[in-house]
């Protein structure tokens, strides 16, 4: 393998998505089916991978794909996977970090939650010899600068994947429809980015804003503040949710008001709870990220960096859109 590799491009098709789902987790791509250096026989690397909120459906399906994937491949490395309590927990993250760092692992994959401040404790990490892997939310980049460390970032590009989930919903509705969007945690990148594409489809397909506020990823608070835009806006036709786990609790608001699948959601991560939503018409659409897979990847790209590989810029993965076509 070559050193000076600096940044390709991850398009997963269908044909690999579908073996991925059968387990052929190898086959994500042809670059990776070169496997792990012989290097590795001598003493397995410890792989740690770092979430955020485990109560996220979205996080257990990257929990049980990492899991699923370090299983057919303990004879290569050990592995062990954290998540965050909530998705405001910063500080465990933070810990879960430095505790790697003094268990001596080899390799850090992690999905941050916030996106500038996570950036000093893993550059430290980067300093003691870590291999850093950056997945899911993009670290800052001028955080990244200051502190003197340069991350590749493997994941997707949640501004087309809002975009893809703003302009269904901007089809279904048509210009002159009056919409609000729900934000995810405003210290994430991925949070600001999924607003831009949101807007986006607002601009293009000549929708009205009427109000975008955060529920910080979360169900409950997700349901609290679609309440309040019911009391506040009686002509909502669409709602914009940054991720399906706020998607959740914007239907349960429709719900208690009677008004589900009158006001049309659309969302973003396509975990299992919303399938049945959108099936039955509360939902209109979502938008694949590929979790469990992105975890795999990261696990697979911090084993070509423990093995002398070097990669910089964005590493892209897929997003597609999911509408009721689309669920069995």
């Amino acid at each position: 393998m070559s050193n000076s590799k600096k940044h390709e491009s991850v398009l997963i098709s269908a044909p690999r998505r579908a073996a991925l789902k059968l387990g052929l987790a190898g086959t994500l791509m042809l670059a990776l089916s070169c496997g792990v250096s012989p290097a590795f026989a001598a003493s397995k690397p410890k792989v740690g991978l770092i979430m955020k909120s485990l109560s996220n459906e979205f996080f257990k399906q990257m929990k049980e794909g990492a899991d699923k994937y370090a299983a057919e491949n303990k004879e290569k490395f050990d592995f062990k996977a954290v998540g965050m309590k909530d998705e405001r927990d910063f500080a465990s993250q933070v810990d879960a970090v430095e505790n790697f760092v003094t268990q001596k692992y080899d390799i850090i994959v992690v999905a941050p939650a916030d996106s500038k401040a996570m950036v000093t404790p893993l550059a430290k990490a980067v300093k003691a010899g870590v291999k850093v892997i950056n997945i899911d939310v993009p670290l800052d980049a001028d955080a990244k600068k200051a502190a003197g460390v340069d991350l590749a970032f493997f994941g997707p590009d949640n501004t087309e994947g809002a975009k893809l989930s703003g302009d269904a919903l901007a089809k279904e509705l048509g210009p002159g429809a009056k919409v609000v969007i729900l934000e995810g945690n405003p210290e994430a990148d991925n949070a600001k980015e999924r607003k831009v594409g949101f807007m986006d489809s607002i601009k293009n397909g000549k929708l009205e804003l009427l109000d975008s506020k955060t529920a910080h990823w979360e169900t409950e608070e997700a349901n609290t503040v679609m309440t309040n835009f019911l009391t506040k806006y009686k002509d909502i036709q669409g709602v914009m949710a940054a991720n399906d786990s706020m998607a959740l609790g914007v239907v349960k608001a429709l719900d208690a008001s009677g008004q589900s699948g009158k006001i049309k959601v659309v969302g973003f991560d396509n975990i299992p709870s919303v399938k049945p939503l959108i099936k039955d018409g509360k939902m209109l659409a979502t938008v694949e990220q590929y979790g469990a897979e992105m975890a795999a990847l990261g696990i697979k790209y911090g084993l070509r960096e423990y093995a002398g590989e070097k990669f910089s810029g964005w590493v892209k993965t897929d997003v597609t859109l999911i509408t009721a076509k689309d669920i069995k």
